[in-house]
């Protein structure tokens, strides 16, 4: 399962007004480690898809969220409940660093 696009204007409604967990990556398509973390996202999207929504943002285009946040630096996955930021992993470390990532959520 891919993951899903959304942009700065529909991050409110998609990400923080979720009734279900969200993960979402910040990346560009200029960026190898995001290349690297996709297929293992896309994995994990499959695993998870009755309990967490997986979305991406590309950072080039939408600005705006990713300077909200504090990304400094791509990829940054970050793993939201109920509209708040519960855990976050910066660069690439590996399918195992995000299911930890997703053990989080209660």
């Amino acid at each position: 399962m891919a993951l899903i696009d959304i942009t700065d204007q529909d991050f409110q409604e998609k990400v923080l007004n979720s009734d279900t967990p969200v993960l979402i990556d910040f990346w560009a398509p200029w960026c190898g480690p995001c290349k690297m973390a996709a297929p293992a996202l896309e994995e994990l999207s499959e695993t998870y898809k009755d309990k967490v929504k997986f979305l991406k943002i590309n950072v080039d285009e939408n600005q705006t969220n990713a300077s909200s946040l504090g990304v400094m630096s791509i990829p940054t996955t970050i793993l939201f409940n109920q509209g708040k930021e519960i855990g976050r992993q910066i660069g690439f470390a590996g399918k195992q660093a995000f299911e930890d990532l997703l053990k989080k959520i209660n």
